[in-house]
């Protein structure tokens, strides 16, 4: 599975406004609304859904990197928005750092394969400091997007 597969080309941002772990939830669920890869009616639930799931425990992994998510019946297929902060955010993260990269997946109810195929797959691609340092240095949304192209095709 390719990151590609399930990103969504116009929900992708390197000018990240939140400054809070909800408003980060929101913005980014925004940026899935506005790509029209979630209907607007299904705004709030989705952001219920992310946030129950945070209610469990932060999805920031540390090394200043976030991967919230949550299956929810307001999509029919994985979709993906990705974030990156300048500043950086405090999103409870495992190593008390502020998380800066930003990977929301959102799967359907009923796909536990695909959903975790996903979160293995971006956690994957994340792990490469140089990759990460890339992504945060990225000047524009098209710049992340040919980083997300190229890695996809190294890591196969």
């Amino acid at each position: 599975m390719k990151i590609s597969e399930f990103l969504i080309k116009d929900a992708v941002t390197n000018q990240l406004k939140a400054s809070t772990k909800a408003e980060v939830i929101i913005e980014m669920v925004g940026l899935l609304v506005d790509a029209e890869a979630i209907e607007k009616k299904q705004k709030n639930k989705v952001i219920d859904v992310l946030m129950a799931r945070e209610a469990l425990g932060s999805t920031a992994i540390g090394q200043g990197i976030a991967i919230p998510h949550g299956k929810t019946d307001a999509t029919d297929q994985l979709v993906a928005s990705l974030a990156v902060s300048k500043k950086g955010i405090n999103f409870d993260s495992l190593d008390g750092e502020p998380a800066f990269i930003f990977f929301l997946l959102v799967a359907p109810a009923d796909s536990a394969g695909p959903h975790l195929k996903a979160l293995a797959r971006v956690s994957r691609l994340l792990k490469d400091k140089f990759f990460r340092d890339s992504l945060k240095s990225a000047k524009q949304n098209k710049d992340i997007l040919d980083l997300i192209s190229q890695e996809d095709s190294r890591i196969g």
